[in-house]
């Protein structure tokens, strides 16, 4: 009896792992920014070109899925080539070393009617921390197009500079600490 309660188990668990999809980011459709408050007056905005993000789900309604995305620093962009390039230079990203920010979830939690709580670990300049995003799931469609099934999500959150020590040498007064992030994605279903 218990090698048949073991095999049922062991089945039930293959079938649970394998019926989780994966979700690739169509880059055309997506984009990942940032906002940062200079002198404590105006909002810069900026954006990175080059990134790859997937979602990992086996419920329709995404409520377990695992969320992974990453960031090439060195296409990190303001719309201005002096300030990108001090950007990318060791005061700030520090390209040349440390050439990627990195978030791997951990956990999910649904917080009201297609939102969630997605808790997970960021490397951002070399450091790794705990941080928690507002996940929103916007829907799923089949795309006109490819025929595939399509979903949509924007995360959104905010991170400190001090926790990462990204930036030091400017204060709050010239740099805020907080540092909104907002990404939409549109996410294709693997065949």
């Amino acid at each position: 009896m218990k090698k048949i309660f073991i095999l049922l188990a062991s089945a039930f668990l293959y079938t649970a792992a394998s019926a989780q999809t994966t979700w690739t980011v169509d880059k055309a459709h997506s984009n990942v920014k940032f906002t940062v408050t200079h002198l404590l007056v105006n909002d810069v905005d900026g954006t990175f070109k080059t990134y790859d993000a997937t979602i990992v789900a086996a419920k329709p309604d995404f409520s377990d899925a695992k969320v992974s995305f990453t960031v090439q620093t060195a296409s990190v962009s303001t719309d201005n080539d002096y300030r990108d390039n001090h950007l990318k230079s060791a005061e700030f990203f520090d390209v040349a070393n440390k050439p990627t920010i990195t978030f791997t979830s951990t956990g999910i939690t649904k917080t009201s009617d297609k939102h969630y709580a997605v808790t997970g670990n960021l490397t951002l300049a070399g450091v790794t921390k705990p941080v928690t995003f507002d996940l929103w799931y916007r829907g799923t469609i089949q795309n006109p197009m490819s025929k595939a099934d399509d979903a949509g999500f924007q995360l959104t959150g905010t991170i400190k500079r001090a926790d990462f020590n990204f930036g030091s040498k400017f204060g709050s007064a010239m740099l805020s600490d907080e540092v909104t992030i907002k990404a939409n994605g549109e996410f294709a279903k693997a065949k």
